[in-house]
């Protein structure tokens, strides 16, 4: 049923019909008779002619007489006479347990007779002007139906359309959060690079004054060699204490120079970053959906211009339908209890596994003159 959503109420109701009129106690209506013999039977009476049918089995007829064979039906009391159009042949004569039988039987057989007839005779001109406008009223409903589908799938679309447009601006506020983020560390970089700059200029001014202090004391040296040897000692210990102490400043400073070249390129790491970030925000942004082959069959359906190649092959066709209802049967298999299988079941089961179905049947049991098959009759 998901397959056939949205099909009118009739048409469903004739698509099910189609399905069910090729069963074979489709329309059939059965009554008890007996022929001359006394035999009991089943006559079956339906839209295309009466049948005969043997007392346990009523899906398989075993002689057939067409409306287009019969020329009169009657009856008297209990008995039913039908004459056939044939004249040669005799009348085909059962008996019913009752008179009431008979008249049902009787109106049926008119009933179903005249339909046929009517079937195979012009319309008149009130007819086809009530299937005309039965015509112009389904045609009206299709319209309404297709012109509803596409609304449907144009509303399915544009929803479509805006979850998308939902996704692509999440992902674009998560990706400026991203952005802003990455801006905030490089701010912080470029913070701590100045830093490091002031302590590495700071550096660099004390080792300049450590080593003019020691350049005045080589001096001092030079002027002091007359003086006494424990200040010359003690001299000399105070230049090399300095000296050890221009050298940590100088190892300090080389260790801030390489930690601020570092940062140097920290830092253009990070201005290039925020150059980029700049401009993607200065620039607006286009998104191009893409067209697919599905959106340009759904506009052109919306525009009501449709062509499809007709089917020119030799190939069958294959119906979709009839496929399915072959998978059906095959999974309702494996799911038959055979101890409650009825006769009717069995005779059905024989009937496939023989390849038989209704209409080989028909056409199998009105082969031949009338008169043979009533003679059939009587000797059952």
């Amino acid at each position: 049923y998901h397959e056939h959503k949205g099909m009118l109420r009739e048409d469903a109701m004739m698509e099910y019909l189609k399905l069910a009129q090729d069963l074979e106690m489709y329309g059939v209506n059965y009554f008890d008779i007996k022929n001359k013999k006394g035999t009991e039977l089943w006559l079956g009476v339906d839209a295309l002619g009466l049948n005969i049918y043997e007392k346990d089995d009523q899906l398989t007829p075993k002689i057939g007489f067409p409306w287009s064979e019969i020329r009169n039906i009657s009856f008297n009391d209990r008995k039913f006479v039908i004459k056939p159009i044939d004249k040669k042949a005799p009348d085909f004569v059962f008996f019913a347990p009752r008179l009431r039988i008979n008249k049902r039987i009787l109106a049926l057989c008119m009933g179903n007779h005249e339909l046929y007839m009517r079937r195979r005779k012009a319309d008149t001109i009130e007819v086809q002007q009530m299937k005309a406008q039965a015509r112009e009223e389904k045609l009206a409903k299709q319209q309404e139906r297709e012109k509803l589908a596409r609304e449907v799938a144009l509303r399915q679309l544009a929803e479509r359309k805006q979850k998308e447009y939902e996704e692509q601006l999440r992902h674009m506020s998560e990706e400026m959060a991203e952005r802003q983020r990455e801006l905030l560390e490089a701010q912080e970089t470029i913070r701590k690079l100045e830093e490091q700059l002031r302590q590495l200029q700071a550096a660099k001014e004390e080792l300049e004054k450590q080593q003019n202090e020691l350049q005045e004391m080589m001096i001092r040296l030079e002027q002091s060699k007359e003086m006494e040897a424990a200040e010359k000692l003690k001299l000399e210990e105070e230049i090399r204490m300095k000296q050890e102490e221009v050298h940590l400043i100088q190892e300090e400073v080389n260790q801030k120079d390489e930690e601020t070249r570092r940062l140097q390129e920290e830092v253009e790491e990070a201005r290039r970053k925020q150059q980029e970030l700049l401009q993607a925000a200065a620039t607006p942004q286009h998104h191009h959906l893409q067209e697919t082959d599905a959106d340009e069959t759904n506009d052109v359906a919306a525009n009501g211009d449709v062509s499809r190649d007709l089917n020119t092959s030799d190939d069958p066709i294959v119906d979709p339908i009839e496929d399915r209802l072959q998978a059906l049967k095959h999974d309702l298999e494996s799911t038959r209890d055979v101890e409650k299988e009825t006769s009717m079941d069995k005779l059905h089961k024989e009937n496939v596994r023989q390849g038989r179905d209704k209409y080989k049947t028909l056409r199998e049991i009105r082969k031949g003159n009338t008169k043979r098959r009533v003679d059939q009759f009587e000797n059952l």
